[in-house]
C-alpha cells in the first residue's frame, strides 16, 4: 500500500470531482488519516467527535451529510454504529489513476513492518520511521496515545476531561461515580479497556437526551398553546 499514490490518486479525483465541497475533502483528509494510523486495514473504527474536530466540522449534521456523500460516491463504505460502545465502522476504497474506486485488501506484510516500526501499543511520539521510503503519519488526535489506561487516575482526570470536552464538572462527576460503583466493567461485566472512549459515548448520548427533551418540550408548549383558547365566550345567553 503505498501512501503518496493513494493520496495523489485522491485529490486528482476531487479535482474532476464537481460534487464536492471543502467539507467533503476535509472529511476524507480527516478518514485518510485515521486509515493511515491504522496501518491502512481492510476496515477500521472512528469516533465522529474525533473526526470533526480534526475536519473543523461543527455540526453534526453537516457530518452525517458528508460521510453519508463519500459513501454513496464511493469514497468509502460507511456503517453507523448503534453500539454506544462502539464507534462506526469505515471500509476505504482505493482510488485508482483510472477513477475506478476499487474495495482495498488488508496487507498482513504491510502490518507487520509497521509493527516492528512502531509498534500498535506504543504511544505516537514524534515521526515514524520511513518505511521502504515511505513515512507513517501520526494519528489525527494525539489522546489516543493513552487508550492503554483503563481506569483514570482519580474523580478529578475525569471532571478535566469533561471540561475540556464543553461539558461542565457535574457531567463528568456523574460518569465517574455511574462506573466507579461497577468497578469500570460494562454493562455486559466486560472490563472497560479505554475510559475516554466510554466518556466520548457519554457525552455524545447526553447531548442526544438534551436534543430530544429540547424538541419534546417544544411539542409539548405548542399542544398546550393550541388547546388555550382566545375567544371570551358568553354562556349565560340563552339560544
Amino acid at each position: 500500500m503505498n501512501y503518496i499514490k493513494l493520496l495523489n490518486a485522491a485529490f486528482e479525483k476531487f479535482y474532476f470531482d464537481d460534487r464536492l465541497n471543502p467539507t467533503h475533502i476535509s472529511l476524507y483528509m480527516a478518514l485518510f488519516q485515521e486509515w493511515n494510523s491504522s496501518r491502512f486495514a481492510d476496515e477500521f473504527y472512528v469516533n465522529r467527535r474525533d473526526l470533526m474536530r480534526c475536519a473543523k466540522i461543527g455540526s453534526k449534521s453537516t457530518y452525517h451529510r458528508c460521510v453519508t456523500d463519500l459513501d454513496s460516491w464511493l469514497y468509502l463504505c460507511y456503517f453507523p454504529s448503534n453500539n454506544p460502545y462502539k464507534g462506526s465502522k469505515i471500509k476505504m476504497s482505493i482510488i485508482s489513476t483510472s477513477d475506478e474506486p476499487v474495495v482495498g485488501q488488508y496487507n498482513p506484510t504491510l502490518e507487520q513492518l509497521a509493527e516492528q516500526y512502531h509498534p500498535i501499543r506504543e504511544p505516537v511520539v514524534g515521526q515514524h520511521h520511513p518505511i521502504n521510503g515511505q513515512a507513517l503519519v501520526s494519528t489525527i488526535n494525539n489522546t489516543k496515545q493513552e487508550n492503554n489506561i483503563k481506569q483514570p487516575k482519580g474523580w478529578q482526570a475525569v471532571i478535566d476531561f469533561f471540561i475540556e470536552k464543553g461539558f461542565n464538572a457535574d457531567e463528568g462527576k456523574k460518569f465517574f461515580e455511574h462506573y466507579e460503583t461497577r468497578n469500570w466493567q460494562t454493562s455486559d461485566g466486560k472490563a472497560i479497556r479505554d475510559w475516554r472512549a466510554v466518556a466520548k459515548n457519554w457525552m455524545d448520548r447526553t447531548e442526544l437526551f438534551e436534543e430530544e427533551n429540547k424538541v419534546n418540550k417544544k411539542q409539548a408548549s405548542q399542544i398546550k398553546d393550541n388547546l388555550r383558547t382566545t375567544k371570551s365566550k358568553d354562556y349565560g345567553q340563552p339560544l
